[in-house]
């Protein structure tokens, strides 16, 4: 059944199509997020170490080289493009949303401008929501030291924090797919039918994300092939992983809906 869905709703070309917008935004959204730093008790390192973790070698080179050609340039620049940032990143969320009504079948009756100032706010959104995942195990592991130090055990906590600092990030990952599932498509949602798809989108692209990192750093020699390109193949290639992840999830919730 859900093969057959995936096949006559072509999730393989929406998810080839929103692979596209990903990558014209992750520069764009990279770069507003490093406009925010000074503000914040974290660094670009730790933002470039934490997408490490989850993004192909040779892609965060290329990642890194043009982050730090493109933050020497002029501040003026930078603030300029805040605002191609939100128009060019609204672009990945409208596709989100279009992928998500053909699971549901439906039409979006909104306005076209109403549509793209609601993918805007839901931009910023989502950047608020990856900045929570970037601070909570900053502060998490803080106060959670403040705690078991005076208790004494604030080394046994230290032991185990790399497992905490995961599941706190799995968490808040759940929840913002939560959020996706339920207001993106044009339709009202109950929050019990969009559980299975966000759990299946959850682990998928954590496991997806570290999979395929796995792969490429051992045996995906790509720019054997594509030489200088290949960096950028296999970034192409993991946004297709994530955003078929992504749309096979709201397949998921439109098969449940439809059974409820």
């Amino acid at each position: 059944m859900l093969f057959k869905r995936t096949m006559e709703h072509d999730v393989s070309g929406m998810a080839a199509q929103l692979a596209f917008f990903f990558l014209l935004s992750v520069f764009p959204l990279l770069i507003f997020l490093f406009t925010l730093v000074p503000y914040l008790p974290i660094t670009e390192d730790y933002i470039i170490t934490y997408l490490s973790e989850y993004v192909p070698t040779e892609s965060m080179a290329i990642i890194t080289s043009q982050l730090d050609r493109i933050m020497t340039s002029s501040r003026t620049l930078l603030s300029v493009g805040i605002i191609g940032t939100l128009w060019t990143a609204s672009n990945a969320l409208n596709g989100i949303t279009k992928a998500f009504n053909v699971a549901y079948d439906i039409v979006n009756t909104r306005k076209y401008f109403f549509t793209r100032l609601i993918s805007m706010a839901l931009t910023i959104g989502m950047i608020f929501v990856f900045l929570l995942v970037l601070l909570l195990p900053v502060f998490g592991k803080q106060i959670a030291i403040y705690i078991f130090s005076h208790i004494g055990i604030n080394q046994a906590f230290l032991d185990v924090w790399d497992a905490i600092r995961w599941v706190l990030s799995t968490l808040v990952l759940f929840i913002m797919f939560l959020i996706l599932y339920r207001v993106f498509p044009s339709v009202k949602m109950k929050q019990r039918l969009v559980l299975p798809g966000a759990l299946f989108a959850t682990f998928g692209w954590t496991i997806g994300s570290i999979g395929f990192s796995y792969y490429v750093n051992n045996f995906g020699h790509y720019s054997n092939t594509y030489g200088s390109l290949g960096g950028i193949i296999i970034l192409m290639l993991w946004f297709y992983i994530l955003a078929f992840v992504i749309i096979l999830g709201s397949e998921i919730n439109a098969m449940g809906s439809r059974v409820d």
